[in-house]
């Protein structure tokens, strides 16, 4: 008998996960280290872009609608930068480097793993998806919100380091059926805004050496038709001797492959 009641303690002792824990993997979900990550991007990217229409608003009059242009312009050029820089970034660690590189090593693998199962990444949840490029926007953003108060640097920086940070989710959105979508996701899709399924999916047929930026994409075609990268890449082989993956027949680590990864 007391052996039953011990049992019974025991098994009520157990915590159940919950049904959506038990139907999402590790690596998929959202830790609270990524969740702090996360809130802090957010935070410097919304402090910084605060800033600037504050100093805008302050330093204007009602009649003087011209001093909105320029951190106006500063934010789309930053927009148009972070497109180029997350393409830059993205070439990069999708051709040289490997799991054991300091610092960069786990987003080289990530991605490389990403090449095998393209469609894991619609799986991933906000914050696990977003802490790394997060982390970034946190270091990068909050010295510019603390020493400056240029309301045209302030808007440049949050809106390359947001476009950046949120670019992931972009990248994601990109390997989701459209009928998955939001609507507005769609749409902004559609228009360009944001990068589109068709254009990215040439970035995972061989010879994966093109299409690599991943906010709205709109350098991509500029890019690939001047042999940018390929440029690049003759210069880092050249100079230090290292060859790109790209260079080199698709093997399995290029493949796409159909069960998830699991890290």
């Amino acid at each position: 008998m007391a052996a039953e009641l011990e049992c019974q303690q025991k098994k009520s002792a157990i915590i159940k996960p919950s049904p959506q824990q038990e139907n999402q993997e590790s690596w998929q979900i959202s830790t609270w280290a990524h969740r702090a990550w996360f809130t802090g991007g957010c935070a410097a990217v919304l402090v910084s872009l605060s800033k600037s229409v504050l100093l805008t608003a302050g330093a204007s009059t009602v009649s003087s609608w011209s001093s909105w242009l320029q951190p106006t312009f500063a934010a789309f050029v930053g927009y148009v930068a972070a497109d180029l820089a997350t393409g830059i970034y993205h070439w990069a660690i999708d051709n040289y480097g490997g799991a054991a590189t300091p610092i960069f090593g786990s987003q080289i693998d990530a991605f490389q793993s990403h090449h095998r199962h393209p469609s894991a990444i619609t799986k991933r949840q906000l914050a696990n998806n977003l802490h790394i490029p997060a982390a970034f926007a946190t270091a990068a953003v909050l010295p510019v919100n603390v020493l400056f108060g240029d309301p045209v640097l302030l808007a440049f920086a949050g809106a390359f380091a947001g476009c950046v940070m949120f670019s992931q989710q972009f990248h994601a959105w990109a390997h989701a059926p459209k009928w998955k979508l939001p609507p507005v996701v769609a749409a902004l899709q559609d228009a360009g805004v944001i990068l589109g399924r068709a254009q990215h999916a040439a970035h995972h047929r061989p010879p994966y050496n093109s299409n690599y930026c991943i906010v709205s994409g709109v350098w991509n075609r500029v890019l690939d038709k001047t042999k940018f990268f390929t440029a690049a890449e003759v210069v880092v082989e050249w100079v230090v001797g290292y060859r790109p993956r790209s260079w080199s027949d698709p093997n399995s680590g290029w493949t796409q492959k159909e069960s998830p990864p699991r890290h």
